[in-house]
């Protein structure tokens, strides 16, 4: 057994978010690489409002995955973010992961707590999730055959959060090469919003529509659909910061830490659809 393998098997992990798109698959491949899995959530006695809940939760981890809390607002999520960093430096936890939002200035700040926090640090910047057109809000909406959303026209390199935690996961058990580092993972090609559901009617064979709005509008909806009103107010200010163009390139970080390529939107479109998930 080499070093690095024996580093590899014992290195516990704290997951963030472990029952979320990303967490969730960061916890799978962390446990398929051999780490041992510690999920952070209320059930297991973690808060992320709550700091006497901060060491306990953290101690004896080695590395953390932490993903930005937007139902808690941006400046919380950022106080967040940096208390528990430094928590978990103070715990003894060396690494940490810091998976954000690609072009968000809302995330800056927590982006920052994280590099000052004192620990080896890599932030992994997200392009939007391919899963948010088959979990979540939007699944809804086009099960009743459209897709209403403030992405108007721009395009955007859809990535699949499988890359992401593979990339999160490689990044942990890499040793020092991502120490400090900041890496961007996107899909392989750029889509619109109105394209990615054209290319869900393909394999679907049903007809989707793509109604563009505002993000305020869309806001509204939310709210309607009984979505916390912090974390709508924080996905409005995104939206309307994010869906501007900014976006619009392609990265090869998924290529670079992994040495394969980035998943399609074909590929994720057939998969989602061969298990059901846009059936009326």
């Amino acid at each position: 057994m080499t070093q690095d393998t024996a580093r590899t098997q014992d290195m516990t992990v704290w997951v963030t978010g472990a029952s979320g798109r990303t967490g969730s698959r960061v916890a799978e491949a962390a446990r398929a690489a051999g780490l041992t899995v510690r999920a952070a959530s209320r059930a297991t006695g973690f808060d992320w409002l709550d700091r006497s809940t901060w060491a306990p939760a953290l101690r004896g981890a080695d590395a953390a995955y932490l993903v930005y809390p937007s139902d808690i607002g941006a400046p919380g999520a950022a106080g967040a973010i940096g208390g528990v960093a430094r928590e978990a430096v103070a715990q003894g936890v060396r690494r940490l992961v810091l998976l954000s939002a690609r072009g968000q200035d809302l995330a800056a700040p927590a982006e920052e707590a994280v590099r000052t926090s004192g620990a080896e640090w890599t932030i992994v910047r997200a392009a939007w999730f391919m899963q948010n057109f088959s979990e979540g809000p939007l699944v809804e909406g086009l099960r009743h055959g459209e897709l209403v959303f403030p992405g108007g026209e721009v395009e955007e390199p859809f990535v699949d959060v499988r890359d992401i935690a593979d990339v999160v996961v490689a990044v942990l058990v890499a040793g020092d090469a991502y120490v400090g580092r900041t890496v961007e993972v996107t899909g392989p090609r750029l889509l619109t919003f109105r394209e990615a559901v054209a290319e869900i009617s393909a394999v679907t064979g049903r007809a989707f529509a793509y109604v563009p709005v505002s993000a305020r509008d869309y806001g509204d909806r939310l709210l309607g659909f009984g979505v916390p009103a912090g974390e709508v107010a924080s996905l409005v200010e995104a939206f309307e910061g994010l869906l501007d163009g900014r976006n619009a390139s392609v990265r090869d970080g998924v290529r670079a830490v992994l040495g394969r390529e980035a998943r399609d939107f074909g590929a994720f479109a057939r998969e989602a659809a061969g298990a059901g998930v846009w059936k009326a």
